[in-house]
Order: C-alpha cells, then sequence, then structure tokens
C-alpha cells in the first residue's frame, strides 16, 4: 500500500462480547481492510487470554479494524457493531458474563466520539432497545494483540459449536442487514 493510501485508512476499536463474533461480522464488510482480535483497556501490559479471561486485568476482548472511510463510514462501522451485540446489558453477552466482555467504542479521534454519542442518542431516543444503552464511550488505549490461535478463529473453525450457536446468527444478522456493504 502506498503512503497515500495509507493516510487515508481509519481505525476503529470496538468490544461487544467475544472478539470471535466481532471479527467475524466485520470481516463481512468492503472497505475494512483488517480485523484483529485483542485486548484492550486494562492495567496489566501484554494480557494473555488465560489472564483477561479472569476479569482480574481489567482488558475487554475488542477487534481493532482497519478500514477505508471512502468505502464505508465508522458511522456504518457502528450500526453493524450495535446490530451485533446487546449494548444494554452490562458486562453480559449472552452467556459470557464479566467486564472483559463489556460493550465499549474505544474513538481514536474527536469525530469518531462525536459520531459514537450521536448514534447513543439517537439509539436510545428511538428506544430501539427496551433498556437504554451501556456501551462506554472512551479514548482508546493501547491495544495488545490476542493469541494467533484467535486471529480469523470463526473462519478456522466454523463448525466448533460456540460458531454455530453464537457467532452464526450474528453473521446471518449482518449479511441480512447489510446486504449491499459486504465483500463479493
Amino acid at each position: 500500500m502506498d503512503e497515500r493510501a495509507a493516510m487515508k485508512r481509519e481505525v476503529a476499536t470496538l468490544g461487544g462480547g467475544c472478539f470471535w463474533c466481532l471479527e467475524a461480522v466485520f470481516e463481512l464488510f468492503r472497505g475494512v481492510e483488517s480485523v484483529e482480535s485483542g485486548y484492550a483497556g486494562g492495567a496489566v501490559p501484554n494480557p494473555t487470554y488465560k489472564a483477561v479471561c479472569t476479569g482480574a486485568t481489567g482488558h475487554a476482548e475488542v477487534i481493532r479494524v482497519t478500514f477505508d472511510p471512502g468505502v464505508i463510514t465508522f458511522h456504518e462501522l457502528l450500526e453493524a457493531f450495535f446490530l451485533s451485540h446487546d449494548p444494554t446489558t452490562l458486562n453480559r453477552q449472552g452467556n459470557d458474563v464479566g467486564t472483559q466482555y463489556r460493550s465499549v467504542i474505544y474513538f481514536h479521534s474527536p469525530e469518531q466520539e462525536a459520531a459514537a454519542r450521536a448514534l447513543i442518542a439517537d439509539l436510545n431516543a428511538r428506544g430501539i432497545w427496551p433498556s437504554p444503552i451501556v456501551t462506554e464511550v472512551t479514548a482508546a488505549p493501547e491495544f495488545y494483540k490476542a493469541e494467533d490461535y484467535h486471529q480469523g478463529y470463526y473462519r478456522a473453525n466454523p463448525d466448533q459449536g460456540y460458531c454455530q450457536w453464537v457467532v452464526n446468527p450474528k453473521v446471518a444478522k449482518a449479511r441480512k442487514a447489510f446486504v449491499g456493504k459486504l465483500k463479493a
């Protein structure tokens, strides 16, 4: 990628439960160049999956999305984010419970912060969910890439039970809702 093309890229860091789910959804979109699963928002440097799962590190499971805003906007990514999880449950997504599964948008610019806060206000005003959104919106902390076996987990393990029961429905929902925005 040349320098001018790289300058047009943006990064979004999002947490909404298990990173396998979000990674699988965001890999579907045109304009998304990479999705990495990882950890952010905690106090322990270089955390491991085992440590993060205890909840003691303070990290959330997140994805870091590199995207071309000329193809897909940050707002559109946020729409997919809110469709892909329940942003009204504090520290929980389905059977995944703990602070590591919190709903969080780590913004990388004032524009991303404004877009996130505006969309949350709009979704709450429209009553999309029966409870208010509890998604945390905060400046992006250091991102720690998760272990290699977490990267592309759904693609590598589509028949695994968690993927079948939890990830598949989220991928199907995104495919239906965002038909015109998906990769071929």
